[in-house]
């Protein structure tokens, strides 16, 4: 009977039954990912937000605005393939605007639906082109309450990721160049600067590698990207590698962020070994959204093929 209840999914308590939770994601190492736990408090202030926005969907359901925030909202709550599911809905209603494949390309990133991914972010970039950019609002905005992205920063530095997790560093790299291109701001210049830099050391060019390091300087003004700043600073050779993995080491976000820079600095000067601790380090971390879990499965998975 037991057998029973754990292959159908049931566990029963005190005489009811209760499905056991779906995982949101399968890893690409092939762990399934389920939604991740949240402090009380957080997610208090999370299902206000998604509240919120479901009230403003349900009296507008074919409103543009009110379809992508109800998707992001969902997704902030680790409730991603609803998210999808409802980006979908927008596609459907809104096959032209690119606002749409853009986020549901992040969510399919989230997922590790690659091809997905690159499919939506490659519609929204043809949907954009040579249109105006614009500030894309924030879900969950810095100290300053200042946006730093634009709909076409995001969407390129999305498309580029999702090359890049795949390890196509070859489409990765236009792709990166472009998401700088459009850059007007220094946190997202050291964003996109940082993964631009990483895949030209993956494709061995290291001289271009160096140059796109020059427009980068300590007294930058950065009001969120503080992680991909002092990355690039440590390429520089300004920030040593292992202070950068000093800081908040028991912090899931801050490991995902800083390790997987720190571990690619190993990997491509010589140091495997120590590269791969730091992968398998990060994926210890319940962060599993985060781009830099992320791409350290993606390294893990690419061993083991």
């Amino acid at each position: 009977m037991m057998r029973w209840l754990a292959a159908t999914g049931m566990i029963v308590l005190g005489g009811c039954a209760a499905a056991a939770p779906e995982p949101e994601a399968q890893s690409l190492t092939g762990t399934p990912l389920y939604a991740p736990e949240l402090e009380p408090e957080t997610r208090a202030r999370l299902e206000a937000d998604l509240a919120r926005a479901q009230a403003a969907y349900d009296a507008a359901p074919e409103n543009a605005d009110s379809i992508i925030w109800l998707g992001r909202r969902l997704a902030y709550l680790g409730r991603y393939r609803d998210a999808i599911e409802v980006f979908s809905r927008g596609v459907a209603l809104h096959p032209d605007d690119a606002r749409m494949y853009r986020h549901r390309g992040h969510r399919y990133i989230t997922v590790r639906k690659l091809n997905d991914a690159i499919r939506d972010l490659e519609r929204a970039a043809e949907l954009t082109r040579n249109l105006p950019d614009e500030v894309e609002p924030d879900g969950a905005p810095n100290r300053y309450n200042i946006p730093t992205s634009t709909l076409q920063s995001n969407i390129w530095y999305h498309l580029a990721l999702a090359h890049y997790l795949k390890h196509d560093f070859e489409r990765a790299l236009p792709a990166w160049q472009q998401a700088v291109a459009v850059s007007t701001n220094d946190d997202m210049l050291v964003a996109s600067t940082d993964w631009l830099y990483m895949t030209l050391r993956r494709l061995g060019r290291e001289a271009e590698a160096a140059a796109v390091l020059e427009p980068i300087t300590p007294d930058m003004r950065i009001l969120e990207n503080d992680a991909y700043h002092r990355r690039l600073l440590m390429y520089k050779g300004l920030v040593p590698a292992e202070e950068l993995l000093a800081v908040d080491t028991d912090d899931a976000v801050q490991l995902a962020t800083y390790g997987y820079g720190v571990a690619n600095w190993y990997l491509y000067n010589g140091d495997a070994e120590r590269a791969q601790q730091i992968f398998e380090r990060i994926l210890t971390g319940p962060n599993w959204a985060a781009f830099g879990y992320i791409a350290a499965e993606a390294e893990l998975a690419s061993a083991h093929r």
